[in-house]
């Protein structure tokens, strides 16, 4: 009965994205190629003092997004340390200075890894105008990112990628905001929360006095799911009954994670001229998903483990009303995308249910990732995967017309050593230096050994991968965990960003070369299963060893 439960649950996220597919992948590229501007996007062009008629190089549109960044997380963190003199800080004060840089790198880096519980540490000031608007901005900083990409192989002898300034207006005013409204409207149908009650202090059946907290709940809901980006308005995240209330929302809520991810493909599709070419990267996409899903939950669903056995069943940490099914779909939708929501405390899988999410970010968080941070790193994949095929048969790759050169594979290749190089050494520097290494066995680790092994492993995890979910048993609120993580996140969204910039100058300038016979057709299945082996291999030839330090170790124990 449950793996039918499994296969009915698949059938229809399958079912919904390929009836939404085509329609929006069309809008969206419609929304970053057209040549008319809105005339509200107009009036921010004249305020911000921008001509929306210029594009820019790749050095101009990377400065655009470390600046805007910058502010970004200047405004975050200066909200959180003036929050007792703001309106509806709900008599809060001001989180510590190494928790507030961790928030503001947090929901600027598109993460929203959260050291600390929202409902007792941020007012609605704090979540409204700093975090939410976050939301907003670093997913449309991410869906520019990938389009500029997309425009360096579809542009020829070009200096320019397009306009970030553009791309980001457009990507929220015609994309994220009317999407997130309607969806907010869906989620305040289906009983998530939305008002400004503070806390309600109301008397239990055991006749104890508990305080509930309130909030505008569903506006942020919408845009964390849809932005790929994760932060819970409560400390439960979307396992609270307030965020998350039934079977239906959660369908709901994996939908929104997976909407634009797995819709860009066609946007790539479109813009280089090649719909096949947008098939073969949903393949890959939707390939590593479903095996993700399969394993994670016939692991859950076996339940090994003394607990479990006892019990009948992995339900710890779990909630009821979505069962075993319904938290290991949330789950793989929530690492694979980036989103680091969580609706189940993967804490509390089993050890080899455990190892599934963390694999999700190891690889990349390729099935499908983040907005336009899952479609941007599976096309550097797709440039390796190309320079590997022509080692092979001996010639020049080629990628959609455009060779891959010294350059090209140079930055490709320093993109992929980017993040093994922070989660390995986050997690080093966590057990090799005296002084941390005590702070983080005494005051973080819930539990000590192999599994406490796993949960720092996690976190840097999940911040050089920009998702922010946890293995929830780590206490992060420390001076070295907050200021660690928080740098690593910067790192892991920005320094990526400048090499796809800098691919897609490099590319943007080439002219197209036509295909020959020795060409690799890069949208036939010989292509899907290779993208997705090189995928696979790097990150297990990176993370093979740590992993069989942590997760691994404790599963076969």
């Amino acid at each position: 009965m449950s793996i039918l439960t499994a296969l009915m649950a698949l059938f229809t996220v399958a079912a919904l994205i390929a009836i939404i597919y085509r329609p929006f992948g069309d809008y969206m590229a419609w929304v970053y190629t057209s040549t008319k501007h809105w005339r509200v996007e107009r009036g921010i062009f004249r305020v911000i003092g921008i001509d929306e008629g210029a594009e820019q190089t790749w050095r101009a549109y990377l400065r655009g997004v470390l600046a805007f960044s910058a502010v970004g997380l200047l405004l975050v963190y200066g909200l959180q340390r003036l929050q007792q003199f703001l309106p509806y800080s709900l008599g809060l004060g001001a989180p510590s200075a190494p928790l507030s840089f961790n928030t503001a790198a947090s929901f600027v880096g598109n993460t929203n890894w959260q050291s600390y519980s929202p409902e007792a540490t941020v007012g609605y000031t704090v979540q409204i105008a700093g975090l939410a608007v976050q939301n907003f901005t670093s997913a449309a900083v991410g869906i520019a990112v990938a389009v500029a990409l997309v425009r360096g192989f579809a542009y020829r002898k070009s200096g320019t990628i397009g306009n970030f300034w553009v791309d980001l207006v457009r990507g929220i005013v015609r994309l994220l905001l009317p999407l997130a409204t309607v969806s907010a409207i869906v989620l305040l149908a289906g009983g998530v929360i939305q008002n400004f009650n503070g806390f309600t202090d109301v008397t239990t059946v055991a006749g104890a006095t508990q305080s509930i907290p309130g909030g505008p709940t569903a506006s942020q809901e919408a845009i964390k799911l849809l932005g790929t980006n994760g932060g819970g308005f409560f400390n439960a995240n979307s396992s609270h009954p307030f965020e998350n209330p039934t079977p239906w929302t959660n369908i709901f809520q994996v939908l929104l994670m997976l909407a634009i991810p797995f819709s860009l493909p066609r946007t790539f599709g479109r813009m280089v001229g090649d719909n096949r070419q947008g098939y073969a990267i949903l393949s890959v996409m939707g390939l590593l998903y479903v095996a993700s899903f399969t394993a994670l939950t016939l692991v859950e669903l076996a339940g090994r483990g003394t607990a479990p056995e006892l019990a009948g069943a992995a339900l710890e940490g779990k909630e009821q009303r979505f069962g075993i099914v319904g938290s290991t779909l949330f789950a793989t939708t929530s690492t694979g995308t980036s989103t680091g929501a969580v609706n189940s405390m993967h804490d509390s899988y089993t050890a080899l249910g455990g190892f599934f999410p963390m694999l999700n970010m190891m690889l990349g968080e390729v099935s499908p990732g983040g907005v336009g941070s899952g479609l941007y790193a599976l096309l550097v994949l797709a440039v390796i995967a190309v320079f590997i095929s022509g080692l092979l048969i001996g010639r020049t790759p080629e990628y959609l017309g455009k060779k891959i050169g010294p350059r090209e594979i140079k930055l490709a290749a320093l993109y992929i050593l980017v993040m093994p190089t922070l989660v390995l050494a986050g997690t080093a520097l966590s057990f090799a230096l005296p002084g941390v290494r005590e702070s983080v066995t005494s005051e973080s680790i819930a539990n000590p050994g192999v599994h406490g092994m796993s949960e720092v492993l996690y976190a840097f995890t999940s911040a050089a991968n920009n998702n922010g979910s946890a293995f929830a048993g780590l206490t992060a609120d420390t001076p070295w965990l907050n200021t660690a993580l928080g740098v690593t996140i910067l790192l892991g969204r920005f320094v990526p960003i400048m090499l796809v910039l800098a691919l897609a100058g490099s590319l943007a300038q080439q002219d197209i070369v036509p295909a020959t016979s020795g060409t690799l057709p890069t949208h036939r299945p010989l292509f899907v299963g290779l993208l997705a082996a090189v995928t696979i291999l790097l990150s297990a030839l990176a993370f093979l060893p740590v992993l069989a330090l942590g997760p691994l170790a404790e599963g076969l124990m």
